[in-house]
């Protein structure tokens, strides 16, 4: 059930070479899409195992098997709760958040006798979706843990993290995924030109996973044609109709940020990440790649409040018309 995916191999034995000094709270990182909830959850299963083989868990202990099952009692994951509707079916709380209520029950959990091996295991994922009242709360247990309690944070964002709960755990980057093992696995996955979607989602094979099969990608198809072709771009049109589309404005932020990345990088050093199927167009706009930078840092400012956009349709808007002014050369221009 929780087997390592093939690429998070050298990572574990790097990790359980220290088995003997694992810390009390431990941060993984890394991108979003490349598994580290799986990774946390197969260390949880190895604290909990009552007959681990040397770094695996046994996998037939009644402790696997209540693992495996999904209701061992020493063993916790604190995720966000999903978003709240109000009566008239809208959507109140639009980025899901792990609430200071959920790390008050938590706080019984930790401080109970443990039922087997006198290890009780929490799994927080992702970490940085604590909203402020509970990740003070959180801190408290971090700064005096009950015996026995482990932590085991995930997180894609970890500079969002409070710096005193980071400071009170050992931080575990992960490494991003070999290509070569990612292919093969998204290949397993009956996924079609899995080095594509892989570059579409920066490497990450999850993400890929989902980037194979998404029913939107017809409508990023239709965005990135349009940015390939500013001089036809309708911004006022393109953002009604990624309004009526209902994506989710990150994700749309996120396709815009990879695409800028690309103009500049291929601009600047000539490398492509992201969309190398849009190399020709790339390239050819790519003579405005340092007149993009600002637009990045505008992106960049979008994302940050993707999850709570007072309009869809202007966040759009706003960042469309500052594309097309980045490459007409309108800011440099207006200072000259």
């Amino acid at each position: 059930m929780n087997a390592l995916y093939p690429w998070q191999k050298k990572d574990w034995q790097a990790l359980l070479r220290e088995r003997e000094r694992l810390p009390h709270a431990l941060l993984l990182t890394g991108p979003a899409g490349i598994g580290k909830l799986r990774f946390a959850e197969r260390l949880a299963q190895w604290l909990l195992c009552e007959n681990p083989a040397g770094n695996e868990p046994c996998g037939e202990c009644e402790g696997c098997r209540w693992f495996a099952a999904g209701n061992h009692p020493d063993y916790r994951l604190l995720s966000p709760a999903e978003a709240e509707e109000d009566e008239d079916g809208k959507t109140k709380n639009k980025q899901p958040v792990i609430k200071v209520d959920a790390i008050r029950e938590l706080e019984d959990f930790v401080n109970l006798t443990s039922h087997r091996r006198g290890v009780r295991v929490t799994v927080v994922a992702p970490a940085e979706t604590m909203n402020v009242a509970a990740a003070n709360a959180f801190l408290k247990t971090l700064e005096e843990p009950p015996a026995g309690a482990v932590f085991i944070l995930v997180a894609h964002h970890w500079r969002r993290l409070l710096p005193t709960i980071r400071s009170r755990c050992r931080q575990f980057p992960l490494s991003q995924p070999d290509r070569h093992l990612a292919s093969s696995w998204l290949e397993e996955h009956k996924v079609v030109n899995p080095q594509l979607h892989l570059a579409h989602s920066g490497g990450a094979p999850l993400a890929a996973l989902d980037d194979a099969s998404a029913e939107w990608l017809p409508k990023r198809h239709e965005l990135l044609e349009h940015l390939a072709n500013p001089a036809a771009l309708d911004v006022i049109a393109v953002a009604q109709g990624l309004e009526k589309s209902k994506l989710d404005v990150e994700l749309v932020v996120d396709w815009l940020q990879k695409w800028g990345h690309d103009l500049v990088s291929l601009g600047l050093g000539g490398t492509i990440r992201y969309y190398p199927d849009w190399k020709d167009d790339l390239q050819r706009l790519s003579v405005r790649a340092v007149a993009l930078l600002d637009w990045q840092k505008t992106l960049l400012s979008a994302r940050k409040s993707a999850h709570h956009p007072l309009n869809a349709r202007l966040v759009y808007e706003t960042l469309l018309f500052a594309y097309l002014d980045a490459l007409r050369n309108k800011r440099s221009e207006s200072r000259a």
